[in-house]
């Protein structure tokens, strides 16, 4: 895996519950839900259709991700996979699965952790508007 980090910017919001169990999603949008248990984030610096070209050739090909969530003093590390039915075409949300599940709005699939996965006290941070959640994409 070469290291080449791609960084994401995104907020917490009240309505973040993060116990999606096979999913974990950021987007663009600013209002969320209750419902929407796999947002970590909104108001997000990127959707798919924003990354790097490089990201998105290494996804293409299958490569594997490596994602670091950063809040506060705390961070939370996993890992997913690219695949080549990927669209990478969604211009507001960017979508990581426990599954093989694709649509425009997938960033990777066969992840090793989902929303319900974050530690609770990262998971509670998120609930605050002013909370900033740091993406980092190794690849």
């Amino acid at each position: 895996m070469i290291i080449m980090p791609e960084e994401i910017i995104a907020y917490g919001h009240p309505n973040i519950t993060a116990k999606h169990r096979t999913t974990m999603e950021v987007t663009k949008d600013s209002v969320i839900t209750p419902r929407a248990d796999c947002i970590i984030g909104v108001r997000s610096s990127k959707a798919v259709s924003d990354l790097s070209g490089e990201l998105k050739r290494h996804l293409l090909e299958g490569g594997q991700i490596k994602i670091n969530l950063i809040v506060q003093d705390m961070s939370f590390s996993f890992s997913a996979w690219g695949d080549s039915r990927l669209k990478l075409t969604n211009r507001t949300d960017m979508v990581i699965r426990r599954s093989t599940y694709i649509d425009d709005r997938t960033l990777a699939v066969k992840s090793n952790a989902a929303a319900r996965d974050i530690p609770r006290d990262i998971a509670k941070a998120l609930r605050d508007f002013r909370t900033i959640i740091v993406i980092e994409i190794m690849f």
